[in-house]
């Protein structure tokens, strides 16, 4: 079972944004809650949000019957695109006018159980009996 949480329009650019998410992408839960609480970038503070959002989703989804930390839940997926951009203009010498860029980022997670809950098991066991 899987959940998905989504982070749009940080306030940040996405290739900063991916240098701390491709640090994560693949681990353990808390292994990644390590990582980011300890991690000097912003995108940390974002990310952690982010991940204690999808555990919650998984609980959510499992109708609050299991809790997330007996089941080892770990990032299955994680990647960054690009947002919107706001564009400004800043004065420059000679009467000319340089254009501003800035950039944000959509950040998607999907966290999965890696040990199966009861209810797989036992649907799993249902099918294989009726066959």
């Amino acid at each position: 079972m899987e959940a998905v949480a989504k982070l749009r329009n940080v306030p940040m650019s996405a290739r900063k944004m991916r240098m701390v998410v491709d640090t994560i992408r693949g681990k353990s839960v808390e292994d990644a809650l390590n990582i980011l609480k300890y991690t000097k970038r912003e995108a940390g503070e974002w990310l952690e949000k982010l991940v204690l959002s999808a555990v919650a989703n998984w609980e959510y989804k499992q109708d609050m019957v299991f809790s997330a930390d007996d089941y080892d839940l770990v990032i299955k997926t994680a990647f960054v695109d690009e947002g919107s951009m706001l564009k400004r203009f800043r004065p420059a010498p000679h009467g000319r006018a340089h254009r501003i860029r800035k950039r944000m980022n959509h950040v998607t997670l999907i966290v999965e159980n890696r040990i199966a809950t009861e209810e797989l098991e036992a649907v799993e066991e249902e099918t294989k009996t009726e066959e």
